[in-house]
């Protein structure tokens, strides 16, 4: 891993999270823990993490941060639908205003002729309170990585990072 660059953008994260007050949570497949453990790599960092699902399996990603089964069945675990779900269900269930998610195919297996070994989408969910409503949105990008299974997983949680980073500095 790119460990200066990724503890950069896991420290910018933090920086942002606690300067909103807010927290985070992730909900990942392909990087098996890769994102949190980014993420609590730096000190401090309880004040703004709670707890992560490590959601693999289709299963997992219905029963632990809910993701419709029919989503599952009509789009697959590696979908723009399926990691919104994920984000948002992460969220909502850790009670956090930052929900991060990813799914892809690392390889070397699992690729097909739509979604080949390094296919990940990502997606940061945020939900804040404003003037007493609940505001939401989310934040979605598909990413065709190159490189062995470490390379994907490594390029996933330096993404997602910064899509995170970037996302919460975009709300004023």
């Amino acid at each position: 891993m790119e460990l200066i660059e990724i503890e950069s953008l896991s420290k910018q994260l933090g920086t942002a999270l606690l300067n909103k007050g807010w927290t985070v949570t992730t909900a990942e497949s392909c990087t098996g823990g890769g994102v949190s453990q980014a993420i609590t790599a730096i000190a401090g960092s309880s004040s703004y993490f709670d707890c992560a699902f490590i959601t693999y399996s289709n299963d997992a990603k219905h029963k632990l941060v809910n993701v419709q089964q029919a989503t599952l069945d009509k789009y697959g675990a590696v979908s723009e639908q399926t990691v919104i779900e994920m984000a948002q269900g992460a969220a909502n269930i850790a009670n956090a205003q930052v929900g991060i998610s990813v799914s892809g195919v690392a390889g070397p297996g699992g690729g097909s002729k739509d979604k080949p070994v390094g296919t990940v989408w990502i997606a940061v969910f945020i939900q804040y309170l404003l003037d007493e409503k609940i505001i939401k949105h989310s934040k979605t990008q598909l990413f065709c990585f190159d490189g062995d299974r470490n390379d994907v997983r490594e390029s996933t949680v330096k993404a997602s990072l910064n899509m995170a980073v970037e996302s919460i500095l975009e709300i004023k």
